[in-house]
């Protein structure tokens, strides 16, 4: 006879093999009654005896009403974006940036569906889920594991015994088209307001504080990428189908693709056939098989080399325009937008459309009251790509750029060269003051939680943040009695200021808004000059010596820190702690073996990838570049050198180094 322990065991693998039947291959076995009666059993076993409590169990899947909030995890594999492509020819194009990047050497593409969820990573030890992240920022995001749990698609303990002790999958967490209809359905009825498509909802849903309410909804989950040290295969299709064995919901739609002509079938034939998917795509992903391959290929400083995203045709829909207002960004520049009548496209209701700017406006002859071709791309907002002039019956006044900045009344300007009018109010003008805090307290710069564009515009309009500086002198009970904020928010957002203080510098760099300096030109600043001092004392002649810093970027850094009122800004930063200098742990990593080195890389390698040469390099003091000149010093060269560069390194007398040769110079 079973004993109590020996029957929980016995039921929890039943269950967990009937879930698999139904939610991952969609072939149940049993009814939904019987399910139910085996899960009430072991509901009731395993409150009679608490000591075999497992989290685990097919039970915990249900969620619970405790509401949590969300610690921040830091991805050990960073989470990049793909490079996004709109056309056949431009995927023929990577086609052939990854044969002349692997110097002619065979390869296999892996054809993927591209799903439009929020993404996750899941980290799996001893076969069991451990964690649950989801994307945040690339680097860092939020711990939803309880969440995920309740996604009856997504494995809590694995099938069979090869897997590796210790690995990260990835893939995207969906709402079904028939799920969503329904949620918004009910949503419609409560007089609640409507998702506005199933990726909105999938991702307000994973980050609901109340697990039983993410049980309820129905999410879904394919997996697409597994990760680690010690993959059961070398190529990216065969892990994926080990992952299948282990119980993952993989899709049927992965394909091994020899060729350019095979990568143009696969595209053409879900172009059509995607519409007959139970959740909704938005495109396919390319990724080259050879894990080895993708390692010498490398990354940009945002994407991968060896995998692209291939773009569906954006629909198109036709509405009447009823009027143009402007927005005023935190850089000053000024966006028309157009308001539309409502009109459904790509599953989301569409009530604006961008217009971009006044060249733009004028080359579609645009009047009020036009029926107008809206189409959403690859872009969050839609936008207008033609009028129907057919259809203009009584033409309405005929749409013209605004002079003066809507929200201060200052005359616009324009330079010369540019597209763009932008309010040179930047001191007075509330959108740029507020927009510049926002930008200062995101995720990619100084990361300060529990702070929205509505908190931002509540402390701004109640005088208690001017600039982000201010934000370091709020205090808990000051804020704690305004509206839609508590005791526990306020102090949540005081701690989350006060932690920013220990974010690097390159990331404070970027914070401060600088006209062109994005996150890269920050970290180059950062590590070439490694403190504020010396980036203020910094000439616009300076500035260009340091690798990828052009005359417009120098001169926009000057003209920042000539600027009184910035440098007050900033040693107020300072003041309050915020890093403005690399650390000294940080700086004890970097040499000057390189210092004046122009290095070019070429080949494929045996002990690094290309990406960690060219970190090598700049944490030496060089530069890495990517082209032959009089300027080069050296060529890193591994196998199957490109002939072109070895040919040109030979004219021009350029040393040629090996890996052995150059690790031992930085050693």
């Amino acid at each position: 006879m079973e004993s109590p322990q020996e029957k929980i065991e016995r039921l929890r693998r039943e269950l967990d093999e009937h879930n698999y039947n139904y939610y991952v291959l969609n072939a149940p076995t049993i009814d939904d009654r019987t399910f139910d009666e085996m899960m009430h059993e072991l509901q009731g076993l395993e409150e009679t005896f608490p000591q075999y409590f497992d989290p685990n169990s097919p039970t915990q899947r249900v969620g619970n009403d405790i509401n949590r909030s969300f610690s921040q995890v830091e991805h050990r594999y960073p989470m990049l974006s793909l490079s996004n492509t709109y056309s056949i020819e431009e995927v023929s194009a990577f086609y052939e940036r990854v044969r002349s990047g692997l110097m002619g050497e065979d390869f296999e593409l892996v054809g993927e569906l591209k799903y439009d969820g929020t993404s996750i990573s899941l980290i799996y030890e001893g076969g069991r889920l451990v964690r649950a992240v989801t994307r945040g920022d690339g680097t860092r995001g939020d711990d939803v594991t309880e969440n995920v749990k309740t996604i009856r698609s997504i494995p809590l303990q694995l099938r069979g015994n090869d897997y590796p002790d210790s690995f990260e999958i990835r893939g995207e967490i969906l709402m079904p088209w028939a799920v969503f209809d329904t949620l918004n359905k009910e949503r419609e009825e409560q007089e609640e307001p409507l998702f506005a498509n199933p990726r909105n909802a999938a991702a307000g849903t994973l980050k609901s504080q109340n697990s039983a309410v993410v049980a309820a909804r129905g999410l879904d989950a394919y997996l697409y990428y597994l990760l680690g040290e010690n993959l059961p295969a070398d190529t990216h299709y065969e892990n994926l189908q080990y992952a299948r064995s282990w119980g993952f919901k993989v899709s049927d739609a992965v394909r091994k693709l020899h060729s350019v002509e095979e990568v143009k079938e696969y595209i053409n034939y879900w172009d059509m056939e995607r519409k007959n998917l139970p959740v909704a795509t938005d495109g396919m992903v390319f990724k080259v098989n050879s894990l080895r391959q993708q390692k010498n290929l490398g990354y940009t400083a945002k994407s991968p080399r060896w995998a692209i995203a291939y773009k569906f045709q954006a629909e198109k829909a036709l509405t009447r325009l009823n009027s143009v207002s402007y927005q005023v960004g935190r850089t000053g520049t000024v966006t028309p937008v157009a308001n539309l009548d409502p009109v459904l496209l790509s599953g989301t209701i569409v009530k604006r459309a961008t217009l971009h700017n006044e060249d733009i406006i004028n080359a579609l002859d645009l009047h009020i009251g036009d029926m107008v071709f809206v189409e959403k791309g690859g872009e969050i907002i839609p936008k207008i790509t033609a009028v129907d002039t057919s259809a203009r019956l009584l033409i309405g006044e005929k749409v013209r750029f605004i002079r003066t900045c809507p929200e201060c009344g200052t005359p616009l300007k324009r330079i010369e060269g540019e597209a763009a009018w932008f309010c040179p109010n930047e001191k007075g003008c509330p959108p740029q003051i507020k927009g510049r805090i926002e930008h200062f307290i995101s995720r990619k710069a100084m990361n300060i939680e529990g702070l929205g564009s509505e908190t931002i515009g509540q402390f701004y309009s109640l005088g208690l943040v001017r600039d982000a500086s201010d934000l370091y002198t709020l205090q808990p009970d000051v804020i704690a009695g305004l509206e839609r904020m508590g005791e526990r928010s306020a102090q949540n957002i005081v701690d989350a200021v006060k932690q920013s203080c220990s974010v690097p510098f390159e990331r404070v760099l970027f914070a401060l808004g600088i006209r062109y300096v994005g996150e890269t030109v920050a970290k180059k600043l950062a590590l070439a000059l490694h403190s504020i001092d010396r980036i203020i004392e910094a000439t616009t002649e300076d500035l260009i010596r340091i690798g990828d810093i052009g005359v417009r970027i120098a001169q926009s850094v000057v003209a920042y820190f000539s600027d009184e009122d910035n440098l007050r800004f900033v040693e107020r930063l300072r003041q309050y702690g915020v890093q403005m200098q690399i650390t000294e742990e940080r700086l004890s990593e970097r040499t000057d073996k390189l210092s004046g080195a122009t290095i070019v890389i070429s080949g494929t390698f045996t002990h690094h990838s290309r990406d960690e040469y060219k970190a090598l390099i700049e944490q030496h003091g060089g530069i890495n570049t990517g082209s032959v000149s009089g300027k080069t010093t050296y060529i890193l060269a591994g196998e199957n050198m490109g002939p072109a560069k070895l040919e040109k390194a030979r004219k021009l007398g350029v040393r040629i180094l090996s890996e052995e040769e150059f690790l031992e110079m930085i050693q």
